[in-house]
């Protein structure tokens, strides 16, 4: 069988024959995929190799339904238009790069992440995004400070309403930690710390989010030293020392409601 151009043929472990194909642009060869005929992989490389000669400067939007995947199709105009070779369907703006898990749903990041996403591939799963880092599934919003337990426009927001933009800029956190709510009030926010047992109770409400973040802590503390077999997240408060930590964690007092709930369980 002749061999087309930019098709080569490999064979499976089982000693099945499929055909792989690629491309060499700028001195750069670019593998396009694995395909089950040579006919496939020749179209393949022939619509690759066409758009890269062209004079045109096509952009991701640009793409149509062929035998050239979508994300080689980001990948190779990416490298044409912006010199740039990134593995990933990454496609370079001004100040910032869209990453493209589809045509319809594209990511928004500021250019100080092209480096980590060019080497890590964003899966969508359930609602989250994640890269597999290490081997193991990790949510990418926490990257941005965002919890896994967080929740939308209550743990943090969009500040453009785009839940597609991860641009640092974009991402306002409001409450940091496990437990904490921040609460406008009419001179100061308050942070009401809360925690579940059976249902929601207050622990208290505290002038800062470190104050309600530790006070959380120390109820979780209490709670399991009395029996309860919940396992609660702790907080980390990093910007505390070990002493100023515990001094805090000594002196901070709850709701006398709450305080008499932990009465009555060590009591039993």
């Amino acid at each position: 069988m002749k061999r087309l151009p930019g098709v080569f043929q490999a064979r499976k472990k089982n000693g099945d024959i499929y055909f792989r194909s690629s491309v060499t642009f700028r001195g750069k060869h670019i593998s396009l995929g694995s395909f089950a005929t040579q006919e496939e992989a020749h179209r393949t490389y022939t619509i690759a190799a066409n758009l890269l000669k062209s004079e045109i400067c096509f952009l991701p939007d640009d793409y149509r339904p062929c035998e050239l995947p979508f994300s080689k199709w980001v990948v190779l105009n990416n490298f044409k238009n912006n010199g740039l070779y990134i593995k990933t369907p990454i496609y370079l703006q001004a100040n910032y790069f869209e990453y493209y898990l589809s045509r319809e749903d594209v990511l928004l990041f500021d250019a100080d992440d092209l480096f980590y996403y060019s080497h890590h591939s964003i899966m969508r799963r359930g609602g989250h995004l994640f890269v597999a880092d290490y081997g193991m599934q990790v949510n990418i919003a926490s990257r941005y400070g965002i919890k896994n337990f967080a929740v939308e426009n209550r743990d943090y927001r969009f500040v453009n309403g785009n839940d597609h933009d991860y641009r640092y800029a974009n991402i306002e956190i409001l409450n940091a930690y496990h437990g904490v709510t921040r609460q406008p009030d009419v001179y100061a926010a308050v942070y009401v710390a809360k925690i579940h047992i059976n249902g929601d109770h207050i622990i208290g409400r505290y002038p800062t989010d470190t104050e309600a973040a530790i006070a959380y802590n120390k109820a979780a503390d209490l709670l399991q030293e009395a029996g309860i077999g919940i396992q609660y997240a702790s907080n980390y408060l990093s910007e505390l020392s070990s002493e100023e930590y515990h001094r805090i964690y000594r002196e901070i007092s709850f709701e006398p409601r709450f305080s008499g709930y932990i009465s009555g369980l060590q009591s039993i």
